[in-house]
């Protein structure tokens, strides 16, 4: 398979995986007040980062597949 599915496929599942712990992070909320544990609150922020590289990879793949194509018009003539 090509690396731009296995970006899309893991930026699906990490966005799951996101909405999941920020569920849990509610649910403690609502339960304690102050006796949530830190890794429950942090958590959130392994799949948001990874998240982040991954859609700035999708977001730049069109401007990046433009660019190769005036290269390669550009360099045929």
């Amino acid at each position: 398979m090509n690396i731009n599915v296995w970006i899309r496929l893991a930026h699906r599942w990490l966005s799951i995986v996101f909405t999941i712990t920020i569920i849990a992070n509610f649910a403690l909320l609502g339960m304690n007040d102050s006796d949530r544990p830190m890794w429950v609150v942090y958590s959130p922020l392994i799949p948001l980062f990874l998240m982040l590289f991954s859609g700035l990879y999708m977001f730049v793949l069109p401007y990046a597949a433009r660019w190769r194509s005036r290269r390669r018009v550009s360099a045929g003539e």
